[in-house]
C-alpha cells in the first residue's frame, strides 16, 4: 500500500492542459504540494502544464509507483491492462461508470476484478476522489477549489470514506469551518481491489494517524475489518450508510427475521470496541475528540464539573451528562471553598457552577473556577461554557488543562466570526470547542468509554473453541437440509451444554397417557411436521395439559392434523415470569451471529434484540447482554428470579460454538429460553441447515 500513500512517481493517464477538466484539476493539484515525478498521458497532447505528455504508460521511459486514471470507463480496463503490464504496481482510478450506473457498468467494473486477479496489479476505485494527504500536501484527486488547497490543515485524524462526491464536500466543509485538521482522507469508491480493511490497516501503522474514521455502505470482509480494530492502539469512528432489513423475507426463524443488516453490524463494531457514530458531523466530532484527548486513566470515569453563563446551560448539561452514562462531579469541599472565594456571601456555589453574577467584577473568574476544578480529585473533567467572548482566555485554559492532565471541553455561543476564532484558537491549543451542548457531552463519553485493547483481546487469546457432539447428531448436521424439529434441534443442543426442558417423543395415546403421568402435570403436546417452524400458527401446540385422559385426546387429534407425516413431542409445561430469546444467523459480511433478546410473543413486538459475532469470548457475552434495552428484566423483575448472568453468558458461547463450528448451520432460533426458579430451559428451539451446494438457492 506505501505506492498509493508515498509514490515516487506518478503517472495521470488522461491528463489534460484544458481547464475545468478532471485531468487538469489532478495535474494542477500535483503541481500544488506532491514532490515526486509527474507523467501525464494522453496522446492528443505534447505537453500539459509545462510536462511532457506522453501517449502512453508504455512510452514513459523511468519507472512509475501509481497511475491515477481519469477516462471514460469502457477505456479503463485497457488502461489498467497497460500499466499491469508496464509493471505499474497500483492505479488509483477515479474515473465514474462502472458498478454504480447498472448492469453495463458491472460488466467494465467486472474486468476490473479480473484484471487485479490475473496480474497482480493493485486497484484503488473506480469511482473514487483518490487520496488527500495534508501533512504532506499531497492531493491526488480532481477536486479544484483553491480555497481548499490553502485551507487544508494538518492535524491527527484520517478518514475513509466510500462516497466519492460525499468525501470531497465533507472534507471542504470541514476545512472552511475550522472544525480540525487532517492527517489523511481516502476515497475508496467501488472497492474493485483496495476495501476498507486495506486502508485501515495502513492507517493504523501510520505514525502521522491517531484517529480513524470511516463512512462505509459495506464491508468486503467483516471480520477481517473486526480483527484490525481489536488489535488497534489508535480508536476506530464509523459511520455506517445503506441501513436495511434486506433478507428477513428470507428467514425462517424468529432470530433471522429479527436480525436486519444493521443490527449485526452495530453488534460486531461494538463487539470489536469501535465507537459508532449516526453522522458525519458527529463522526467528525467524536474522531477529533478522541484526537486530541488521550484514553483516560482506569480511575477517571467521566465525572464532569459543569462551568456555565447560564443556570439553564447547567442543567441541560447535567441531564445530558447523565444520559450519556456520565455523572456530575461531587465536588471536594476544598473545591468548594475556591470557589466561594469569586462570589458574594450570599451566593451559594454547587455543580453546575453558575459564573454569571462574577463574570463582570474585573477578576479572573474563568481562569480561578477552572483551576479550581480541576484540581478536585473527583473531577475528571471540567466543561466550561463560552460565549465567545472568552477567546482570549483559551491558551490559559490548556494550559490549566495540560497541568492537571485533565481534558477541558467547552461549548461555544455567539457570532459566526467569534465562534470561528474561538475554534481556531482553540485547535492551535488543542482544546475541545463545540457548538451544541449535547454533541460535547456525546463526545465526553466517547473519550471516557473508551474500551482497553489489550481488555478485548486477551481473553480471546486465551480461548479455544470446541464442540463435540455424538456420531448421530454429527451425521443430521451433515447430510440435512433445511429446518430440523424441535426434538432434535434441542439435542443438539443440548450436548452442547445449553439446558432444555424435560421433553419425550410419544407413539401413540397409550404412551401419551403415560408418559404424562410419569412426566407429571401439567405437560405441552406439540406436532412436529418436517419442514414445519411456526407450530403454533399451524394449530400443532396444546398447552396446560393436566390428565393422562386429556394427554391421550391431544395425541389423536394433532396426529389427525398431520395426517400422519409427523410425531408428537411431550413437554414438561414450565412457568417464568421472563421469557428471552436467544439464535444464531449466517451473516454474509460477518458469518455466524450470535442474537440475545427478549422473547416469546413479545419478541417481535418490543423488538429489542442485540448481536455479536461468533464465536464469543465469556467477556463478549457479558457485554452482548448489557446491550440489551431491557436488560432491567434481567434483575429480578416484579418477583421473577434474577438472571444468572455469567450462566446466561455460558448459553451464549455455547450457542456460538456452534454455529462457528458448523458452517451448514444457517439459523438457530431458541425461542422462549424461560427463566424459571432453577435457572434457564430451552422451551422450544428450532436449527435450520444449509441446503446442499448443488441445490442452493
Amino acid at each position: 500500500m506505501e505506492f498509493f500513500f508515498n509514490p515516487q512517481s506518478i503517472a495521470v493517464i488522461g491528463a489534460t492542459p484544458t481547464r475545468f477538466k478532471n485531468g487538469y484539476s489532478i495535474l494542477r493539484n500535483l503541481m500544488s504540494g506532491y514532490q515526486g515525478k509527474v507523467y501525464p498521458v494522453n496522446p492528443r497532447y505534447e505537453e500539459a502544464l509545462g510536462f511532457p505528455c506522453f501517449p502512453s504508460v508504455r512510452a514513459i521511459p523511468d519507472k512509475v509507483d501509481l497511475a491515477i486514471i481519469i477516462v471514460p470507463a469502457a477505456m479503463v480496463p485497457q488502461a489498467v491492462e497497460e500499466c499491469a503490464a508496464r509493471g505499474v504496481p497500483g492505479v488509483m482510478i477515479e474515473s465514474g461508470g462502472f458498478a454504480e450506473i447498472g448492469p453495463k457498468g458491472k460488466i467494465l467494473q467486472q474486468q476490473l476484478v479480473d484484471i487485479a486477479k490475473r496480474t497482480g496489479i493493485r486497484i484503488w476505485g473506480p469511482n473514487c476522489m483518490g487520496l488527500v494527504d495534508a501533512k504532506h500536501g499531497y492531493v491526488f484527486s480532481f477536486m479544484h477549489s483553491r480555497k481548499f488547497r490553502e485551507q487544508l490543515t494538518a492535524g491527527r485524524v484520517s478518514l475513509v470514506v466510500q462516497s466519492g462526491m460525499l468525501s470531497a464536500a465533507f472534507l471542504v466543509d470541514l476545512m472552511s469551518n475550522g472544525l480540525m485538521g487532517i492527517s489523511k482522507v481516502c476515497s475508496v469508491g467501488n472497492k474493485v481491489d483496495v476495501n476498507e480493511c486495506d486502508v485501515l490497516e495502513y492507517l493504523l501503522a501510520d505514525p502521522d494517524t491517531g484517529v480513524v474514521g470511516l463512512y462505509l455502505e459495506s464491508f468486503v470482509d467483516g471480520r477481517r475489518f473486526m480483527e484490525l480494530c481489536r488489535r488497534s492502539a489508535k480508536p476506530v469512528v464509523v459511520l455506517k450508510g445503506g441501513k436495511s432489513r434486506k433478507g428477513a423475507e428470507a428467514a425462517m426463524s424468529h432470530t433471522a427475521s429479527l436480525a436486519g443488516n444493521q443490527r449485526i453490524i452495530s453488534g460486531a463494531l461494538a463487539q470489536a470496541g469501535v465507537r459508532e457514530a449516526k453522522d458525519f458531523r458527529q463522526m467528525a466530532d467524536i474522531c477529533r475528540s478522541l484526537a486530541i484527548v488521550p484514553p483516560r486513566p482506569a480511575g477517571q470515569t467521566g465525572r464532569i464539573a459543569v462551568l456555565t453563563f447560564s443556570g439553564g446551560a447547567g442543567i441541560l448539561s447535567a441531564d445530558f451528562i447523565e444520559e450519556m452514562g456520565l455523572s456530575v462531579a461531587d465536588l471536594a469541599e476544598e473545591t468548594y471553598d475556591q470557589l466561594r472565594k469569586l462570589f458574594p456571601e450570599w451566593r451559594p456555589v454547587s455543580n453546575p457552577v453558575d459564573l454569571y453574577p462574577v463574570i463582570e467584577d474585573g477578576t479572573d473568574v474563568f481562569g480561578e473556577a477552572v483551576k479550581a476544578a480541576l484540581a478536585d480529585p473527583g473531577v475528571d473533567a471540567v466543561f466550561f461554557h463560552s460565549n465567545t467572548g472568552e477567546a482570549g482566555h483559551v491558551q490559559k485554559m490548556a494550559d490549566l488543562s495540560k497541568a492537571a492532565g485533565k481534558p477541558l471541553f467547552i461549548w461555544t455561543l455567539g457570532t459566526k466570526e467569534n465562534t470561528y476564532e474561538m475554534y481556531t484558537i482553540a485547535r492551535a491549543c488543542e482544546l475541545l470547542v463545540y457548538q451544541d451542548i449535547y454533541r460535547a457531552c456525546e463526545c465526553m463519553a466517547a473519550v471516557f468509554q473508551q474500551p482497553k485493547p489489550t481488555d478485548i483481546l486477551s481473553e480471546r487469546q486465551e480461548r479455544t473453541t470446541t464442540v463435540s457432539l455424538n456420531s448421530e447428531l454429527q451425521n443430521i448436521i451433515d447430510t440435512a437440509a433445511g429446518p430440523l424439529d424441535e426434538y432434535v434441534s434441542k439435542n443438539i443442543l443440548k450436548a452442547c451444554g445449553v439446558p432444555t426442558v424435560e421433553e419425550q417423543i410419544v407413539t401413540s395415546t397409550a404412551q401419551a397417557k403415560e408418559t404424562a403421568s410419569c412426566m407429571g402435570m401439567p405437560v405441552v403436546m406439540k406436532g412436529l411436521q418436517p419442514g414445519g417452524v411456526h407450530k403454533t400458527e399451524l394449530g400443532l401446540v396444546d398447552l396446560d395439559i393436566k390428565t393422562g385422559r386429556a394427554a391421550g385426546k391431544s395425541y389423536s387429534a394433532l396426529m389427525k392434523k398431520m395426517k400422519g407425516t409427523g410425531r408428537v413431542l411431550m413437554q414438561k409445561q414450565v412457568h417464568g415470569k421472563v421469557e428471552l430469546i436467544i439464535g444464531l444467523v449466517r451473516d454474509s459480511q460477518f458469518g455466524p451471529c450470535v442474537m440475545f433478546g427478549v422473547g416469546g410473543i413479545m419478541a417481535e413486538v418490543l423488538d429489542d434484540v442485540v448481536f455479536a459475532v461468533a464465536p464469543l469470548t465469556h467477556r463478549d457475552a457479558l457485554n452482548l447482554i448489557a446491550r440489551l434495552r431491557s436488560r432491567k428484566l434481567l434483575n429480578g423483575f416484579r418477583g421473577a428470579p434474577p438472571v444468572n448472568r455469567d450462566e446466561m453468558a455460558q448459553i451464549l458461547v455455547a450457542v456460538g460454538d456452534l454455529g462457528a463450528a458448523c458452517p451448514r448451520i444457517r439459523e438457530i432460533d431458541v425461542n422462549p429460553l424461560i427463566i424459571t426458579d432453577n435457572g434457564p430451559v430451552a422451551v422450544d428451539t428450532t436449527i435450520v441447515l444449509k441446503e446442499p451446494e448443488n441445490n442452493a438457492s
